[in-house]
């Protein structure tokens, strides 16, 4: 028991630090909350700190096999924490001497380690409690700013995940009874010979969950009315960061539990995957707001990231491309986002006309950013997308990767029409209080992002190859 909460430091030390962080913002005075931003930021180095000792233990699962310690966790941990980190830095400006900032500061770490342990659940049990957690501090993180657009967003977010939370709750019931067991490793062994119907409305409603965590099609409704109607940092945070949880651990249960069963899921999620990137692309041309712009290209980056799933048992590049991927976008969307939180006042595209001589640092960034969401060297998500295209074709789904690129060149023109004001446009004198910036953490985090994005994608062989590790089988 105690070697098991040893290899768990870092979710101890992350749910811990959250509980640190809970406990002294009810002591402290609100002039000095600015002590719970720093113990939310320390415990986030540590977990990072963790994590890296963590990448040469060997591979094992815990806690009776309910617990995966490999390579799938370690990359989570270490995403999540970093991203974590940076959407504290972009929440700095816009929670500052707030009544609740440190409640903002919490709800991220809780939620963090909920899609830390829903990536590295190995039972559908230890699944569903993940996704509780990674879940309630999300739907308080939309309504923060308690106003009507924050507060109807909260709502048709919290009664969605209740909904499709019971679907996959209905789908571990159905898993339990006809494979007789809910770790995955005793799963394995009983869902090949499930009959057809059953195993498919369990799996089916199995991922009514995962795909409401990762903002895919068809639980994507929220995710416009959530980054419109929540703070922007918050907004950036709930969009990116449950992904690369709800991913690896579909990803998981997968490749681990269900490969066996008598239903096509790898055709499943390529068709989730098609209709993902498809529909995303297709509903954020017409978008005017850059908030919902970056929404439904959320929507349309997961059906790329969903190719590798829908190989994960079926190519050797499935599991590298799709760890390298969920980092590349964290980093990169969460540089988008941080463009956007540090010139608030910006609803429109139009609005950001005349951003390259005002703020050319911020116009910059936001090139390497967006560029980097088409797919753009020398960026990182190039590379992503290389090695997820790579896995479809080398699992049977060539149809998908070519569908993958055409949709890539498609989003050029929705992404230009943000870019383009920014530098073949003046704004008018009279509208110049609109680039007015909200501060000075967000301008960092966007520096910060664009750097990594393009550093990563520069140093893509050496991340590739750690992340290309094996799953506890």
């Amino acid at each position: 028991m105690i070697g098991n909460v040893v290899a768990m430091l870092p979710e101890v030390v992350l749910a811990l630090g959250a509980l640190v962080a809970l406990v002294s913002g009810m002591f402290l005075p609100r002039r000095r909350q600015w002590v719970v931003r720093v113990i939310a930021a320390a415990t986030l180095l540590a977990v990072l700190a963790l994590t890296g000792v963590a990448f040469s233990e060997p591979a094992r699962v815990l806690f009776n096999g309910t617990y995966a310690l490999d390579t799938g966790t370690n990359v989570t941990r270490f995403v999540v924490s970093a991203a974590t980190l940076l959407a504290t830095c972009l929440s700095i400006d816009t929670v500052r001497n707030s009544a609740r900032e440190t409640e903002a500061y919490v709800l991220m770490l809780f939620a963090a380690l909920g899609t830390t342990l829903l990536a590295g659940a190995s039972d559908l049990l230890l699944v569903a409690l993940a996704y509780l957690i990674a879940s309630v501090p999300l739907y308080a993180l939309t309504g923060f700013a308690k106003d009507s657009l924050g507060t109807e967003a909260a709502l048709k977010f919290y009664l969605l995940g209740a909904l499709l939370g019971v679907t996959m709750l209905l789908g571990v019931t159905v898993l339990f009874g006809v494979g007789g067991a809910t770790a995955y490793g005793q799963l394995v062994d009983g869902i090949g010979g499930a009959p057809v119907a059953a195993a498919a409305v369990g799996i089916v409603a199995l991922f009514a969950g995962f795909l409401f965590k990762a903002a895919a099609v068809p639980a994507h409704f929220w995710i416009p009315d959530v980054t419109e109607g929540a703070p922007i940092p918050m907004a950036a945070f709930i969009t990116t960061i449950p992904k690369v949880g709800a991913l690896v651990a579909l990803f998981r249960v997968l490749s681990e539990a269900l490969a066996p069963a008598p239903v096509d899921w790898p055709l499943l999620v390529a068709v989730i995957a098609a209709v993902s990137m498809t529909l995303g692309n297709l509903a954020a041309f017409f978008q005017d707001s850059p908030l919902r712009l970056l929404a439904y290209s959320a929507v349309s980056q997961v059906g790329y990231m969903l190719m590798a799933v829908a190989v994960a048992a079926r190519s050797e590049f499935a599991l590298g491309s799709l760890l390298f991927y969920v980092g590349a976008y964290a980093v990169t969307n969460l540089g988008a986002f941080a463009v956007a939180a540090e010139l608030p006042k910006a609803k429109t595209l139009s609005d950001y006309a005349g951003t390259s001589g005002r703020h050319p640092g911020l116009a910059f960034t936001l090139v390497v950013c967006l560029l980097g969401l088409i797919g753009t060297p020398p960026t990182s998500v190039f590379f992503g997308k290389l090695t997820v295209f790579v896995a479809a074709i080398d699992g049977g789904f060539t149809w998908l990767a070519v569908l993958a690129v055409l949709n890539s060149v498609a989003s050029v023109f929705y992404y230009l029409r943000w870019l383009v004001p920014m530098f073949l446009r003046q704004a008018a004198p009279e509208r110049a209080w609109v680039l007015e910036p909200a501060g000075t953490w967000s301008r960092v985090g966007a520096y910060s992002a664009g750097v990594a994005s393009v550093a990563l994608g520069i140093g893509s062989a050496p991340a590739f190859a750690l992340a290309a590790g094996q799953l506890v089988s």
